[in-house]
């Protein structure tokens, strides 16, 4: 027989979850645009093709989850990654521009290449960053600025300052082409999504990002490869954003060097603090960061759902972030909800809370532990 504190105890236990918050607000954006559009959750079969907002909203999500997947590894080692929109710009640039110079656009082995050369490119630029990270000792907010700012331009020299486009079923079938009813981009998502984690949760290599995260000189004393850690998490998040790269140049059959992925790592940043993994390095969750992106995306369908007038959805879309990130405060949910809303957890999923010492001065010799997932 359940009783009352059972039941509290199971929903403590549950708001105290490190996803309950962004996948709440994920719910509520969802049955927000109901009023505006009722058929908002059905999903149709047309030309053998699922159709539908749920769809449309995984598949214009999928460069953004790519993206923050690979920017989680940056953040939890305590860095940042400015670049990844440019890595996208330029990825995209270079698999049109060889594509577009072949006589036949639609040959596979064109296409492969094409490709190749551009995810060659974007580790290229990782490891860049890495480098000038790990080795050269630059804050990691201004080495990747470099590239952010010169990238941008090196993917308008590739284009020639113009929009290249290309007429290839192949290269169409990354950002654009569906396989088992399903959009094909959403397959490639739920691959790296499923390498990562694979990686990270079942080696000891996610173990080894957040013993950097939490304290780089520490980790490299007791003998872990902090600096091949940076440089390899930089190269990773690279090559993510120029799979997305090539998903979104792929699903306009053109290249932008301009425009493509502008502001995506923002938008990645976002994603991944709302998915709960901190600024600051260490822990790190991949699944939150998945919920995280999709709320973005969410929240963009959104704004144009309700009918936000274009000039104010920016400021929309950060009073959201901003509510979001409240919620997930533990200190704002005790102050506004009560005591027993915003107490947190002592580690995750454990439902208990550490016991502070009774005496003052063993508190003072408590020497601080680094929690790992």
């Amino acid at each position: 027989m359940t009783t009352p504190s059972t039941t509290s105890s199971r929903w403590r236990a549950l708001t105290h979850h490190h996803l309950f918050w962004p996948v709440a607000v994920l719910v509520l954006l969802l049955l927000v645009n109901v009023p505006f559009t009722p058929d908002f959750f059905s999903v149709r079969m047309a030309d053998g093709h699922l159709y539908g907002s749920l769809v449309s909203i995984v598949l214009f999500g999928s460069p953004l989850i790519l993206v923050a997947v690979g920017m989680t590894l940056v953040i939890a080692t305590g860095g940042i990654d400015l670049s990844v929109g440019a890595v996208v710009a330029i990825t995209g640039a270079l698999a049109c521009s060889y594509i577009s110079d072949r006589s036949d656009q639609g040959a596979l082995s064109g296409v492969l290449l094409a490709m190749g050369l551009g995810l060659l490119a974007a580790v290229v630029c990782g490891l860049w960053n890495g480098f000038l990270v790990a080795r050269m000792g630059i804050q990691p907010i201004i080495a990747t600025l470099i590239i952010m700012v010169a990238g941008r331009g090196v993917a308008q020299l590739i284009t020639d300052g113009q929009i290249i486009t290309v007429n290839s079923e192949p290269y169409k079938l990354i950002g654009g082409g569906y396989w088992l009813t399903l959009p094909f981009s959403i397959f490639v998502v739920a691959a790296v999504v499923a390498v990562t984690v694979a990686l990270t949760r079942r080696t000891a290599l996610g173990l080894l990002v957040e013993a950097v995260g939490g304290n780089a000189e520490a980790s490299r004393l007791v003998g872990i490869r902090s600096r091949r850690i940076k440089i390899m998490v930089y190269a990773f998040c690279a090559l993510c954003a120029g799979i997305a790269g090539l998903m979104i140049s792929s699903n306009t059959s053109a290249a932008d060097g301009n425009n493509a992925g502008l502001w995506i790592e923002l938008d990645a940043i976002l994603a991944v603090v709302i998915g709960g993994t901190s600024l600051l390095g260490g822990r790190f969750s991949v699944g939150g960061t998945v919920v995280g992106a999709l709320v973005i995306q969410t929240l963009t369908t959104t704004i144009y759902t309700i009918g936000v007038p274009t000039q104010t959805n920016l400021v929309f879309k950060a009073a959201v972030v901003i509510v979001v990130c409240l919620l997930q405060s533990p200190k704002f949910r005790a102050k506004v909800f009560g005591a027993r809303f915003g107490a947190g957890s002592g580690a995750r999923g454990s439902g208990k809370q550490a016991a502070a010492p009774a005496d003052p001065a063993a508190a003072s010799e408590a020497a601080p532990k680094m929690e790992v997932s």
